[in-house]
């Protein structure tokens, strides 16, 4: 091989395109020594990818590590699955219902295996406060020692109005808290939800797809506002003081605009339904999220993973940027080696 050829060559091998797979909604990625596990809604099914890097994911082994049953509570609109890795063991959180949107539930699989992609998934059954309400897109965090969970859910039982909660955990799949609610959609950017549809409510105001983010002790929680049927879907975000308490809905402050939203310049619409990981080094912050390329697309099959390297503002806030174009050359992820 020439040096030319050698130095393209390793020029690629350290650079990737958005998107990284053809299509995949509410993208999850967790690193662990040295890999990358990926997953996204399939609708019946969960499916756990594993790569050594990020432009790898394409090619990455990958394989079911729970199917939904024929029928059930839990055997239809299998969505947003988040694999990750609490105390010691592997977790896997979704939401499903019985075909009926009104009884979608989170649920939660378990897995003592060090490699997910090998060992038992059991099933520990369904996460939930006392209220037992409609509960979707569900998120653990460890902090200072407790687990929490936060998730898009109703108040009631009628559809409307998506607002997140937060609760604390016993273990990774018992709740041990009262619900607290800490978001409701009240600024116009979270209130584009025109439906129109028979058997739907004619307009659907949500906050969903809550995601933690720490950095110096602060917390954060990003999450995805307006209707994923519209281009006007955008991430929004929460933020809590070091000191404050969590459970506290005093605690929180929602910043007044979208902090993540659509580049027409881009073509990038709808982006959302976020997650965070590390770079191998740990030095670098990325999001995860899924967006279309064209507007109109709503929530269909055509919305694509996509990742980005992110900064964090003077005052402590992370700065997303504006979501990068398709086919646009990104450096990878740092890496010690």
């Amino acid at each position: 091989m020439s040096i030319f050829l050698f130095l393209a060559s390793l020029a690629h091998a350290q650079t990737f395109t958005n998107p990284l797979l053809p299509s995949g909604a509410d993208p999850y990625s967790y690193y662990k020594d040295g890999y990358y596990y990926y997953t996204h809604t399939t609708g019946n099914r969960i499916e756990l990818w594993k790569s050594k890097s990020l432009q790898g994911l394409k090619d990455a082994p990958h394989k079911t590590i729970w199917k939904a049953p024929e029928t059930g509570p839990y055997s239809k609109e299998i969505w947003a699955p988040e694999v990750m890795f609490l105390q010691g063991k592997w977790y896997a959180y979704f939401a499903a219902d019985d075909g009926k949107n009104d009884n979608h539930r989170m649920f939660v699989l378990e897995n003592s295996s060090t490699d997910p992609m090998q060992g038992e998934w059991i099933f520990k059954g369904q996460i939930s406060d006392k209220t037992n309400k409609w509960a979707i897109d569900g998120d653990v965090v460890e902090f200072k020692n407790k687990l929490y969970m936060v998730w898009s859910g109703w108040e009631g039982n009628e559809n409307g109005k998506q607002e997140i909660f937060i609760a604390t955990l016993k273990n990774p799949w018992t709740v041990d808290s009262e619900r607290v609610k800490i978001s409701t959609p009240t600024l116009d950017w979270e209130k584009h939800g025109d439906l129109n549809s028979a058997g739907n409510p004619s307009q659907v105001d949500v906050n969903e797809g809550p995601q933690f983010l720490i950095h110096n002790g602060k917390t954060f929680i990003v999450f995805s506002a307006s209707g994923c049927w519209t281009d006007f879907y955008a991430l929004g975000m929460l933020s809590a003081s070091a000191n404050s308490d969590l459970m506290n809905p005093a605690s929180w402050i929602k910043h007044p605009k979208p902090i993540f939203e659509k580049s027409e310049e881009n073509s990038v619409y709808a982006p959302g339904h976020n997650s965070f990981f590390k770079s191998p080094d740990g030095l670098e912050d990325w999001i995860l999220y899924h967006a279309n390329d064209k507007p109109g697309l709503g929530c269909g099959r055509f919305r694509s993973p996509r990742a980005q390297k992110f900064t964090w503002n003077k005052d402590g806030t992370p700065n997303f940027g504006v979501p990068v174009k398709t086919g646009a050359s990104l450096t990878i992820p740092s890496s010690k080696n």
